[in-house]
């Protein structure tokens, strides 16, 4: 099988660790193990001196019972029964669009979102067709639209909520109106929830997994819970030959999760409202700066994100979002993300929650600034010649 090459993953291997201001980071500041038992009121050195003595074995196959504890209490309705520990939300998605989609599938998909969601059913031989998401319906899903593209032979529907790399999050209301289209093709809903837990009003925002008996809905330890380095993550899904079949898959290519990845997961998840109250106000804090400054540039505009830790900041100077992003980061050190990454031109996507001090965000942001100026600098010089 042949995959398009994963754009905003090349973009990053490639620039990551050569920037010194990481505007382009999607993950809450990222937190050590002292921080985290700090945060959990625990002691980090108990912790490792009781995983010191365990035997390296496989652990348990389908997930320890701690962690599947942790993840059903972000849910309503959701079971042990029902989750699938995964190598990230990554792994999740691949997991379940692979398993999902196949020769002479129909799938609609939204855009801009997460290219996982459209280009592996696309390898996969399933035919996609785009939902394309408006900037002046503030990128929310136009139920209307989505109906007229799905068929009666449309497999599946894939959404992101809330939305990377937009920040648009979508009410409960709207998500029933999707479940409903969803069910009346009789469609796999497939949402990618990785920033759920974050959003402007810092409510419990509901999943897509407690309103449809079809639906999927994959996430992990990384973005709301600063946790990227133990690359875990998981799948709910509700539908019992859907899970055998998950389960099936995943045999194949993962077989179990990292038995200290799941303690160190299921640990944060037993202490998940202070972390996702230090989470909420890095995006709370970090979400003003980010406004008041776009604000400040007259040649940038931006939708407000709704939740999650992205925004998709547009520019109108004349100049591919590459070549805008490439000069960023080697004149100034700031990594952004080209918005050409989610075939979205002239438009670059922030990741405004890197840094739990607001005034690192500010310093990634001037630096993106100067950039602006000497831009303008240019366009100016090249008018008067």
């Amino acid at each position: 099988m042949r995959i398009k090459d994963f754009a905003v993953e090349q973009w990053m291997n490639t620039w990551e660790t050569r920037c010194r201001f990481n505007v382009a980071e999607t993950c809450c500041d990222s937190l050590s193990i002292d921080d985290l038992f700090e945060l959990g009121g625990a002691s980090a050195s108990e912790f490792l001196g009781e995983l010191a003595g365990r035997r390296l074995t496989y652990g348990h196959i389908e997930g320890s019972p701690e962690f599947l504890s942790g993840v059903c209490s972000l849910y309503r309705t959701v079971g042990p029964e029902h989750v699938v520990p995964t190598h990230g939300a990554a792994g999740a998605n691949m997991l379940v669009l692979s398993t999902l989609c196949g020769p002479g599938d129909h799938v609609v998909a939204v855009m801009p979102t997460y290219q996982q969601l459209y280009s592996i059913p696309e390898m996969c031989g399933a035919e996609v067709s785009a939902l394309h998401l408006d900037p002046a319906d503030r990128y929310h899903v136009d139920v209307d639209r989505l109906m007229a593209l799905c068929r009666p032979d449309t497999s599946v529907i894939c959404i992101n909520n809330p939305n990377n790399p937009t920040g648009a999050l979508l009410s409960t209301e709207e998500l029933e109106s999707i479940v409903e289209v969803a069910r009346s093709v009789g469609a796999w809903l497939v949402c990618d929830e990785v920033y759920r837990p974050l959003n402007a009003a810092g409510e419990y925002q509901e999943s897509v997994a407690d309103l449809y008996g079809r639906a999927v809905c994959t996430s992990s330890m990384s973005k709301a819970w600063s946790l990227a380095g133990i690359r875990l993550g998981w799948v709910v899904c509700k539908d019992d030959d859907l899970r055998r079949r998950l389960l099936s898959h995943r045999d194949y290519d993962l077989i179990s999760c990292s038995m200290l990845d799941e303690a160190v997961g299921a640990f944060a998840l037993a202490h998940k409202d202070a972390l996702i109250e230090r989470s909420r106000r890095i995006v709370r804090d970090n979400r003003a700066v980010l406004m008041d400054w776009v604000a400040g540039e007259e040649h940038l505009s931006v939708v407000e994100p709704e939740g999650g830790t992205t925004a998709l900041v547009y520019y109108d100077y004349p100049m591919d979002s590459y070549e805008f992003c490439t000069r960023l980061v080697q004149e100034e050190g700031a990594l952004v993300t080209p918005g050409d990454c989610f075939e979205e031109p002239r438009s670059m996507r922030i990741g405004y929650a890197y840094s739990a001090d607001p005034s690192g965000l500010r310093e990634g942001l001037e630096a993106v600034s100067r950039f602006c100026r000497t831009v303008e600098g240019e366009l100016q010089a090249g008018v008067r010649a």
